[in-house]
């Protein structure tokens, strides 16, 4: 999915998009059904904190931005989920191993996402399901992320 793709669906949900130049450090905010990027990050940046503030809209309720609170965490938490399912899904995983995608690097190429945004939906997913997850036909191995080489090996009929 494309930012482009992202703003149409923020249009349907009735949140409006605005880039702007934020203060240092922020990249993006979500409220009231308004979501600001910081206009000064690169495209794929701005899809993965679009993506973010979007799960924020779905997902999340109040004021959460003190995270000393373990509500607010939780909801952060849960925003940032919405995110990693729709930025970096476990059939998009499976699409860029058939595609011949080989590293890290190159997966979150192929995703259009961060480095840093793809490990930490990597982690949340062994998080979620352990170091494996069944994936229709094939099963995805999450660490190390050889995790593209082990298809070959869990595939194979014994």
């Amino acid at each position: 999915m494309s930012y482009e793709n992202l703003l149409i669906e923020s249009e349907e949900a009735a949140v409006s998009v605005y880039e702007k130049k934020l203060s240092r450090g922020i990249k993006g905010l979500y409220a009231d059904g308004i979501i600001w990027i910081n206009k000064k990050l690169s495209n794929t940046e701005k899809r993965v904190i679009l993506a973010e503030e979007l799960g924020h809209h779905y997902t999340t309720a109040g004021h959460i931005l003190d995270q000393t609170t373990v509500q607010n965490r939780k909801q952060e938490l849960r925003a940032r989920n919405w995110a990693y399912k729709k930025l970096v899904p476990l059939n998009k995983i499976v699409q860029a191993h058939k595609s011949g995608v080989r590293n890290r690097y190159e997966l979150a190429e192929f995703l259009n996402v961060t480095e840093k945004f793809l490990d930490e939906a990597i982690k949340r997913y062994i998080e979620e399901y352990g170091l494996f997850k069944k994936v229709g036909e094939v099963t995805l191995c999450f660490q190390p992320l050889g995790l593209l080489n082990c298809f070959r090996l869990l595939n194979k009929k014994i």
